[in-house]
């Protein structure tokens, strides 16, 4: 997990976390832009499926979001709620699994690839700095059992989406079985660096 003190210069100032919403709108933009030729084939209820980095960063973004009511407060003040932990629980995994998903598959593809400055090495950063992001979300965030397994089972069903029926990231090459194992490797990995990384949430006091 990335320092606490880091993670309060960006989450608890307005100035760094208006900065970092508006990389992560902007970022999804460019995401989005690079589906843009290929969202036609797609049917249009898979396209939160599809658009798989645009979909981490819309994640992200909304459990950022949920800070703003936080500003001039400690992290440690933030409201937490079963809803917000699904949130927060998703938006982490789908931020690390496509910025690691990211760089294994350009990797497997490495010729078709490298050197571009832009198809390689600025997407592969970019990527990666999803990781980071991600790790945030534990110091405000919380989650549970339930939020786990629901995370699991949409990611795994998002691979069934990208592999058995093709609607995969565009690529350069054919994915091929490798890719598509090591994606499902991937959900699995995801989900358990969640559960490692979050704390749980308290059970809300019975009412008497």
């Amino acid at each position: 997990m990335l320092p606490r003190r880091h993670a309060r210069y960006y989450l608890e100032n307005a100035p760094s976390l208006v900065w970092l919403l508006g990389v992560n709108v902007l970022a999804m933009l460019v995401g989005v832009r690079f589906y843009v030729e290929t969202m036609p084939a797609v049917p249009t209820f898979l396209w939160p499926f599809y658009l798989d980095s645009p979909a981490a960063l819309f994640l992200a973004t909304l459990s950022l979001v949920t800070l703003l009511g936080n500003l001039g407060n400690p992290l440690d003040e933030v409201p937490q709620n079963r809803a917000l932990a699904y949130l927060h629980t998703l938006a982490f995994v789908w931020l690390v699994k496509y910025g690691l998903w990211t760089f294994l598959a350009l990797n497997l593809g490495f010729s078709a690839y490298f050197p571009d400055l832009y198809d390689y090495w600025f997407i592969v950063l970019t990527h990666l700095a999803f990781v980071l992001e991600a790790y945030l979300i534990p110091h405000y965030g919380r989650t549970t059992r339930g939020a786990l397994g629901l995370a699991l089972a949409v990611l795994l069903a998002n691979d069934v989406l990208d592999y058995v029926l093709g609607y995969h990231p565009p690529l350069r090459y054919d994915p091929g079985l490798v890719l598509a194992l090591a994606t499902v490797g991937l959900s699995f990995v995801s989900v358990w660096l969640a559960a490692r990384a979050f704390d749980r949430l308290e059970p809300a006091p019975a009412s008497r």
